[in-house]
């Protein structure tokens, strides 16, 4: 997700962690903004990582058949949404070009 909108951090990280992403980045010719780009890649992923872990731990005790069953209808809500189609009958298939843009 990128923006337009930047915000400013001031963050403390051991001498060690600083040299070793500043030689990392500069073995890979880093240009104006590469660290705060791999700040803001890192944090991305570390959300996401815990975010799926705290949906497996939350989903852990269901049965693979309720938790397709749960993906069918959501599936099934978003297209209805997208294409305009009653979430309870499929309704004509639509061709690729046919899609909106």
């Amino acid at each position: 997700m990128e923006t337009d909108e930047l915000v400013r951090w001031t963050v403390k990280v051991s001498k060690d962690t600083d040299v070793a992403l500043r030689s990392f980045l500069a073995q890979r010719g880093t240009k104006k903004g590469d660290l705060s780009k791999f700040i803001e890649r890192a944090v991305q992923k570390e959300v996401f990582a815990q975010t799926v872990a705290d949906v497996q731990a939350r989903n852990a005790q269901k049965s693979d058949k309720a938790i397709d069953a749960a993906i069918s209808g959501a599936l099934r809500a978003v297209r209805a949404e997208l294409w305009g189609q009653s979430v309870h009958k499929s309704g004509p298939k639509k061709k690729m070009s046919e899609l909106p843009r």
